[in-house]
């Protein structure tokens, strides 16, 4: 949510800022600004508008800043609409110090109240706003750094900030509680962000800022602290990832970009971690020793969104494989329970970028409990892995659509080969059959590409389709998943209400909704429930209903129920939540597109959820 940039250097500024504006833009926002330090004039300016960077743009190219310091900012709106005034940077009442913030202030009424009596004038309706005036409260006769953290001690929320003076130009201060914040390392000029792919085409080098810190960049050199100004050192981590992976490389959107990019993110996930010869799996950064995780007793998954939807199939995994009792729950309700949770519990905690507010809240929650907590990740540093007993990364580069994709697949994929590993761990399932399911595990990079081969038929199916009002999904048993997940995807980027459902709860009420108007995707490959989706699919069919199937290649008793049918390869039951998702997600790609959404950045969403 929301998007930080800042740049103190040698080089103009305000290029560099904007551009690291366009990489965060995949984050959500609904209006962009920036301030430069004006060295000539002695002042900050300010430039900030509604809309899109490309609005933000066009105004900085009729009314230039010229200045070699700066920060820039994507807002998503919370306290305010997105208007001029309400778009970041913020300044002071003598327009000499500039904010950025992410995050929400939530005891900004009575700051604002008390600054107000004290005669500080207000410009916008935001939370973000009293931050710059406390600066500037303190702000007398003291470095800047210290003016921030004096401030910042008096706020009760989360924030990732950003600030500027014109009275030390050669300084940029930034900060950080709740949400994500970056230190990109140059030569000759430093970066400050939200997330790393903001500064991937200006360096490699990043140093990732903790909770309560705060940071002072000059061109030359940085310095970390506590708030309280207690001096930290911290090494810079080198990100293998190329910045051409934050490009659509000649596809149409970032989304479609990286649904293709599946195959091939797999294939290298399970090298990585498995030696196929003795089918050995590797967790490099799973630092958890054996031991206790062989003494666990229960497994608790907590997570967000598409990753909750990757838990969900998960525990299905977990007890088949591990024969553990697995429980799951969203974060956001999983830290208001009155958990029964202790020593003998492992959570994991997936999240695709690390920085989830509920998530994170989760799993302090489960170690004030003496909770064992392994993350499943993607950003490497992120604060889910820092917070982490054990990591498992897995390594699907920046993932741009706000609709996760490749995330989900290789979330599920690093899920499936912890759970092998844990099983051979406690010593519940043969080396034999470990090593069978590892080797039809193997095949999925393969049984993706095939399903990739039939894009062009999908996409008719699904354009066929874009004009109904809604949607249902259908699955069972471990890809009842599939259909929470197909629905959300349709949901979240082409706007058509959709809900996924348990096939045996059809009759217990979604089917008073089939009619001809509706389309009901069912997700009915070879399994043990074959059958019984079999019966659903009859049943919808009697009531004149849409039916889309995706079904296992060679099943020829499906074609004789309906004639929109997606073939997926043969695979292990298990295995099939990682087949059955692509036809979903590009089923919902094309039907976004043929209603001219827009399928990168969905209205309201943002890619990384950093409040509550």
């Amino acid at each position: 949510m929301c998007g930080i940039v800042g740049y103190i250097g040698a080089r103009e500024a305000q290029p560099i800022l904007l551009a690291g504006l366009k990489r965060l833009e995949y984050r959500g926002y609904d209006s962009s600004g920036i301030a430069l330090i004006l060295p000539h004039k002695k002042n900050i300016g300010i430039r900030k508008a509604p809309g899109k960077i490309s609005v933000l743009e066009k105004l900085v190219k009729s009314k230039p800043l010229c200045g070699m310091a700066g920060i820039a900012h994507t807002r998503w709106a919370t306290h305010g609409a997105p208007t001029q005034a309400n778009a970041h940077p913020h300044h002071d009442c003598a327009g000499q110090i500039a904010v950025v913030h992410n995050g929400i202030i939530e005891n900004h009424e009575a700051l604002k109240n008390q600054l107000i009596k004290e005669g500080h004038i207000f410009r916008s309706q935001t939370d973000t706003e009293v931050i710059v005036h406390l600066i500037e409260k303190f702000y007398k006769n003291i470095p800047l750094e210290k003016a921030v953290a004096l401030a910042l001690k008096l706020l009760v929320g989360s924030f990732a900030i950003g600030v500027i003076s014109v009275n030390e130009p050669n300084k940029l201060v930034g900060a950080r509680l709740g949400s994500p914040l970056i230190v990109g390392v140059g030569k000759g000029e430093n970066f400050l962000a939200s997330d790393v792919p903001a500064v991937l085409g200006f360096t490699k080098e990043i140093v990732f800022l903790d909770e309560n810190e705060i940071v002072v960049l000059e061109k030359d050199h940085f310095k970390i602290s506590s708030l309280g100004g207690k001096a930290i050192f911290k090494a810079a981590t080198h990100i293998n990832w190329d910045v051409d992976q934050a490009e659509k490389s000649g596809f149409a959107h970032f989304m479609l970009k990286e649904i293709n990019e599946q195959p091939g993110i797999l294939k290298n996930l399970i090298n990585s971690r498995l030696e196929k010869k003795t089918g050995k799996i590797f967790f490099q950064e799973q630092n958890i020793p054996e031991s206790k995780l062989k003494d666990i007793k229960n497994i608790f998954i907590v997570a967000c969104g598409t990753a909750y939807h990757a838990g969900m199939v998960a525990k299905y995994v977990l007890e088949s494989v591990c024969h553990v009792p697995a429980q799951i729950d969203v974060s956001s309700e999983f830290r208001y329970r009155d958990l029964l949770i202790g020593p003998e519990t492992l959570v994991i905690a997936i999240s695709q970028s690390g920085e989830t507010a509920d998530t994170l809240a989760g799993i302090r929650e489960a170690k004030r409990h003496g909770c064992t907590v392994i993350s499943i990740c993607n950003v490497l540093g992120s604060t889910l892995t820092r917070e982490s007993d054990g990591i498992i990364y897995i390594h699907a580069g920046p993932e741009i659509g706000v609709a996760s994709t490749k995330a989900y697949t290789a979330q599920l994929t690093a899920l499936y080969l912890f759970a092998f590993y844990l099983a051979r761990i406690k010593g519940v399932l043969s080396g034999a059959r470990i090593n069978k399911l590892l080797t039809e595990l193997c095949k999925v990079p393969e049984y993706q590409a095939q399903i990739l081969k039939q894009q062009k038929p999908i996409a008719a199916l699904a354009r066929k389709h874009s004009h109904l009002g809604s949607f249902l999904y259908l699955g069972r048993n471990v890809n009842y998943p599939s259909a929470l997940e197909g629905a959300l995807k349709l949901k979240e980027i082409s706007y058509i209400p959709a809900e996924g459902y348990a096939a045996g709860e059809m009759k217990h009420g979604p089917i008073a909704l089939i009619d001809e108007y509706r389309a009901v995707v069912c997700i009915t490959p070879s399994s043990k429930v074959y059958e019984k989706m079999v019966s659903n699919i009859q049943e919808i069919r009697s009531r004149k209903g849409k039916i889309i199937a995706i079904a296992t290649a060679g099943d020829r008793e499906i074609k004789e129920l309906t004639r929109e049918v997606i073939y997926i390869p043969k695979i292990e039951e298990i295995f099939s939540p990682l087949l059955v998702v692509l036809p979903l997600q590009l089923m919902a790609y094309h039907i976004a597109v043929k209603r001219g959404c827009d399928v990168d950045q969905p209205r309201n969403l943002a890619k990384s959820v950093t409040v509550e």
